[in-house]
Order: C-alpha cells, then structure tokens, then sequence
C-alpha cells in the first residue's frame, strides 16, 4: 500500500518504519529540512531501541522515504495517516493546529479518494474538525473528492515502540465508512496474522480510549505512590503491599510500581487535556485532578528524603543523580522528575553530578551546557566520587546490580535515596549504607536508622 506519515517524530517514524518494513511504500513528512537530511541518511534524531536499524534498512530497500514537499505527500498515499504533535495549550487542552495544518493541507493538494487518520493523541470530536477542514479546501478548490477521516490512535510506549506496533494487543478503528474499514484492516494485516485484534468503533469512542488508557495507568501509578507515603506512615512495606494485591488476577502486575513520579510526553499531558475535555464538557473528573495532584507531589518526595537527612541547607553538598530520562530505553525528558529533583537541589544550594546511559545530551538542551552546579559523568560510578549521596530517578537495568563495596569506597557518606526501588533490602551488598527507597520500611541488616538531627 502507498502510505503518506505526516509528521515524522516519535510516532510518526516508528509508524513509518514498521510498515515500509511489511512491505509497504512509504513516503515520511516533515517540514524540518534538517531532521529530513539525517533521516534520508538513515539516522535518527531520537533513541528509541532498534529503531534506527529499522530506518536504515528501509531507507536502503526503498520502501521508506522522507520529503519535505506537502504536495507530493498529499498526493503519493491513498492512506494519509497524521502523526503531528498535539502539546499541551496554555489551559491545558491539546492544541490542535498542527492536526488541523495537516488536514488543509491534504484537502489542498489531493486529487482522488484519501482515508486520512488520526494517529495523534487528539481529543474527542477532532476527527469532525479535520473532516471539516478537508471539506472546506475542497469547496475552495471547486472540486468534489470523496474522502473518509478515522481515527486510529497510537498504543505505543517508549523504549518498546516497535515491539508494540509489529505486536499489538488492540488495533482501535473508528471509523462507520465501509471502504476506510476494510483498508485498515489491510494495511494491519501483517500485525494480526493470529487473531483479529481490530476493534471498530465509532470516531469519539476510538479518540477517548486513547486518553482513557492513558488515565487508567496514570492512576494506577499515582494510587500505588499515594499508599507507599502511607505505608511509611504505618511501617509497612510497599514492595511487599505491591505484591499482595498484584497476584489478585483482578488487579494484576501492571503498572504497580512505586517511585518518584511518572513523566514523559504522554501521562502528564493526556491527563491534562482529559480534564480540560471534562470541564469544556461541563464535567468533572475528580479522580484523575487527585491523580495529577499526587503525581506533582510525588516527584518531590526523594528531595523531601534528602532534606529530612542533610537538612534544608545543602551548600557546598554534591549529590550523584543515576538517571534523567522519565523511564528507561528514552532519551526524553520531558515532565522527567529528574527535572525537578535537580531544580530543586540546585534551589537549596547543592551540585550534581548526574548520570544517564542516553539523556546526557537532552539534559544539556534542557538546563543547558553551562548550567552552575550541574555536571555530567561518562560512567555511573565515576558520579559517585566524593559525593554525598547516591540519587536514583530512573531504573535503568545497569543500575540494578552494582557494586556496592565500590559505592561505599566512592560516596563521602554511604548514603542512597532510590526513587524507583531497585534494590533488594536483603541484599548483603546493602550492610553498612543508609538506604531510603519509596514506601518501605527498615529492614535488619541495613543502616537506615539514625538520628537525622544530629547527622544534619
């Protein structure tokens, strides 16, 4: 099939590579002559695991190709799949105007049946708004074109994009055009070779599952960090509340983890535009404001840790950081709590020296290169040295076993604050280091206890 990608990001280059990679021909747009240059050489401007091997061998077949030109995008694939970006509004709500830019631009340029799709995370009724902008080009042009908009919103999580799209466990169509129906289900075809994963609905439920998923994990990751401040509270053990409820097949494994926040382009930004839907609705959705209320909170908490045991003057103090991408197999940073952890031991006159196996470069862009107490190591445990304390904001598998005599030996005080709960309490590596992790309590064996005020 002869596919148009218009936008080619995060979503919209992961889309393109995987079905140029079935077999498809596939024509990527962007109107950054730079990112199109680097993309046409088979590189890639983000990190995403596999992903620029994927690029390369499609550029090479021929399959996948990358224009700037609007015109002929419009007029190379009967499938026009949009995959621009919809960022967060002053007030929250997903700002449109590049969905829509695109959407003009294909009723400009096209000249016989398109089905245009909505890849980007877009709020319910978009789809409308795009039909409408098509039609009116078309009426300006003093043609009549049949075309059909659906909506298919993406599924996909950084750090395993690809598996998720050459594996999916839904493919949601919104859609009530019989011909737009049946070409989706062959343009997915080669994902569902097993059992039909297609879901077909109708164009607002399809473009609300997407946020609703979105908010469904969101808070399930803010509830399980609301209960870890509570079972400090109590002396109980989050990990081992965690696995009590996970092994109910009700409730499951998923996104039951304890930590410092989530972050990234998606969770913070759906959430918002979710609520801003909502209120425009004339509805309120209570549990998802707790939901975003507790995960602003939440990324404070290892600051909260850090201040309870150094006190809340920290001039002169150097704390090691392990991670500054949201999650692991990211580069981004965006809504990191990497971010505010720094900000906030940079406020209260601390240095950092942080580490991370892919975000260095992107830490630079966001705080800068010159930025005054902020340094970077090529190695975690060159991070360490003369430090004193070990951060830990994002659990990269490197992280997960370390040598922990080494830590000791670097760090001035022998002290770690474990923001995604890596390490195992029972850990013989452990004995002699203050440990501090989310929603668990002290354990024989390990230096937890000490007078605080007295060691501030």
């Amino acid at each position: 099939m002869r596919v148009t990608i218009i936008g080619s990001g995060y979503v919209g280059l992961v889309t393109g590579a995987c079905l140029a990679d079935v077999g498809n021909n596939v024509l990527c747009l962007d109107l950054d002559p730079a990112k199109i240059a680097l993309l046409e050489a088979g590189g890639i401007c983000i990190f995403e695991p596999g992903l620029e091997e994927l690029v390369k061998r499609n550029v090479e077949a021929g399959r996948l190709q990358f224009t700037t030109d609007v015109k002929r995008a419009a007029e190379f694939g009967t499938l026009q799949l949009i995959a621009v970006g919809t960022p967060a509004d002053e007030d929250g709500s997903a700002d449109l105007q590049y969905v829509l830019n695109a959407a003009r631009n294909i009723g400009r340029y096209m000249t016989d049946y398109k089905v245009v799709v909505d890849k980007s995370t877009v709020p319910v009724g978009t789809a409308a708004k795009v039909k409408a902008c098509i039609q009116a080009e078309l009426e300006r042009r003093g043609v009549d074109i049949a075309f059909s908009v659906v909506s298919n919103p993406e599924f996909l999580k950084e750090g395993g994009a690809i598996e998720d799209f050459m594996r999916p466990d839904r493919i949601v169509i919104g859609s009530d055009d019989p011909t737009a129906i049946r070409m989706m289900r062959t343009l997915y075809a080669p994902f569902q070779r097993k059992h039909d994963r297609l879901l077909i609905m109708d164009t607002c439920s399809a473009e609300l599952t997407k946020y609703a998923a979105n908010a469904m994990l969101a808070t399930r990751i803010s509830f399980m960090n609301e209960l870890a401040l509570l079972s400090e509270k109590l002396g109980a053990d989050i990990e081992l509340v965690r696995m009590g409820i996970g092994s109910d097949l009700r409730i499951g494994w998923h996104f039951l983890y304890p930590g410092c926040g989530y972050g990234g382009s998606c969770f913070p930004k759906d959430i918002k535009a979710l609520l801003r839907s909502a209120a425009d609705a004339g509805s309120e959705l209570s549990v998802l404001n707790a939901v975003e209320k507790a995960n602003e909170r939440q990324k404070s908490v290892l600051i909260d840790k850090v201040v309870a045991r150094f006190g809340q003057d920290l001039s002169g103090r150097k704390f090691a950081l392990w991670g500054l991408a949201f999650k692991p197999d990211t580069d981004d940073m965006r809504e990191a709590p990497s971010r505010v952890m720094i900000a906030a031991l940079l406020r209260l006159g601390a240095s950092i020296v942080a580490y991370d196996p892919v975000a260095i470069n992107e830490s630079k862009r966001v705080f800068g290169p010159d930025q005054i107490g902020l340094t970077y190591a090529d190695m975690p445990m060159a991070a360490l040295d003369g430090a004193d304390a070990l951060l830990i904001a994002t659990e990269w598998k490197e992280f997960r076993s370390p040598d922990f005599q080494t830590i000791k030996a670097r760090l001035k005080t022998p002290v770690i604050f474990d923001g995604r709960n890596i390490f195992d309490l029972h850990d013989e590596g452990l004995k002699g280091i203050e440990y501090f992790g989310i929603g668990r309590m002290p354990v024989l064996g390990r230096v937890a206890e000490m007078d605080f005020e007295g060691a501030a």
